[in-house]
């Protein structure tokens, strides 16, 4: 599996942004993606080095809008973990010149 396939996007909620003080940054994987396909996606794509990746599967929800029920795509989720010291730029917020 590709590195670019393998992560889909970066995971942006208040929690995903507490955890990123700690060195956890928390992606949208592909569902038949392992922790170790993670680990090394992440390595090549950000070029960081990576401690410890934790993996939920996201369970769908319930929807409804006026009287048809739906419910919405469950997904999987992965939380990895940097070696200390090490940053993703792309969560830190780009400087201003």
């Amino acid at each position: 599996m590709d590195a670019r396939t393998t992560i889909i996007h970066p995971v942006v909620s208040e929690k995903s942004y507490a955890l990123i003080g700690e060195g956890k940054y928390t992606f949208r994987v592909d569902d038949r993606a392992h922790k170790t396909q993670i680990a090394q996606a992440v390595e090549e794509i950000f070029g960081v080095k990576v401690a410890a990746v934790r993996t939920a599967k996201v369970r769908p929800k319930p929807k409804r809008r006026g009287p048809h029920e739906g419910r919405t795509r469950g997904w999987k989720k992965a939380v990895v973990q940097l070696a200390p010291g090490e940053t993703i730029a792309l969560f830190e917020g780009a400087e201003t010149a």
